[in-house]
């Protein structure tokens, strides 16, 4: 995990950049490395379980390339050939890109319909609870059961114990 440490001040309506304009400032210093369930776990909040269960949804989600791309991959196409320590029984980028895909569809789904959108944002999109409780019109402090509910069912999924 890169560590990305940043000065923000403190506001009623939570962290902004140090400097703007306001009465009485209070910062903190966040690293803009850590993801929110990194953030959670690291706290108390998530336990191993349900932390490596998120993990392994966004490892899915970026091996699968869902996120926006601007490129293409210009990959050589594989060609068998007559010898076989030559990685004839190794997946192509695709392969695996499709394998990951197949994967992440298969967690999201066992997460249940209404739980697959928390996941997506605080897992995959990086953004934190109290962004994505305003952005799905949740209370505030709701986002944290219901992620961990849904991180319980993808840790099913994923067959961690």
């Amino acid at each position: 995990m890169m560590r990305k440490l940043v000065e923000r001040e403190l506001t009623p309506e939570g962290p902004r950049r140090a400097g703007t304009a306001g009465g009485k400032r209070r910062s903190v210093t966040v690293n803009l490395g850590e993801s929110p369930i990194a953030w959670l776990h690291s706290r108390g909040h998530l336990s191993d379980r349900l932390f490596q269960a998120g993990e392994q949804l966004r490892n899915d989600y970026e091996r699968a390339q869902l996120s926006a791309s601007l490129t293409m991959r210009w990959d050589p196409v594989r060609v068998k050939s007559g010898n076989l320590g030559s990685g004839e029984g190794r997946l192509t980028h695709s392969e695996r890109q499709i394998a990951a895909k197949q994967r992440f569809d298969g967690a999201i789904a066992e997460a249940g319909k209404g739980l697959e959108d928390v996941l997506w944002r605080v897992v995959c999109a990086g953004e934190g609870l109290p962004q994505a409780e305003k952005a799905l019109g949740w209370p505030a402090r709701s986002g944290k059961l219901v992620l961990q509910l849904a991180l319980e069912r993808v840790a099913d999924f994923y067959r961690i114990r």
